[in-house]
């Protein structure tokens, strides 16, 4: 039924939790595992000069080795839980939006099914930081299957 899965991370316990239910999935389907972890340069633009954002949105995260080192950690926390079951996990970093990071990520690797975090946010909250996982449902043409934190 699925052939390739991804989990879009942002290294919460929530995603935490979504990664538990990719691996389940990968595992019982046979199919690839994706991680994904894109740096929200939207919310990154207002503490960074444009200079680094550019850098940061072509990959080059240079002077920003705490941005690099969480994005890894978050993927890897992914690859290492695969691995324990004895699953591959390709890793990818991108900068950008995160749902439309996560939608072009979808179309350009043929995934089948998105296994992602939703944090939950309400009224104002949600208004001011709008919802990624709600964006992403908008976007993506394939199942998304959405862990609450709860």
């Amino acid at each position: 039924m699925y052939e390739k899965i991804l989990v879009p991370t942002d290294g919460s316990e929530t995603s935490e939790a979504a990664v538990a239910h990719a691996i389940d999935l990968a595992e019982k389907y046979e199919a690839g595992l994706h991680a994904l972890y894109v740096v929200d340069t939207d919310s990154m633009s207002l503490t960074l000069g444009g200079e680094q954002l550019d850098r940061i949105e072509q990959g080059r995260f240079g002077e920003m080795e705490e941005v690099r080192e969480r994005a890894e950690r978050a993927t890897g926390y992914v690859a290492d839980r695969a691995a324990e079951r004895g699953l591959e996990t390709v890793e990818h970093i991108s900068a950008g939006r995160p749902h439309s990071q996560i939608a072009d990520y979808v179309d350009d690797n043929g995934i089948d099914l998105v296994v992602m975090g939703s944090h939950g946010r309400t009224g104002v909250r949600r208004a001011l930081l709008g919802s990624v996982t709600e964006r992403t449902l908008r976007s993506v043409r394939v199942p998304v299957l959405v862990i609450d934190e709860d």
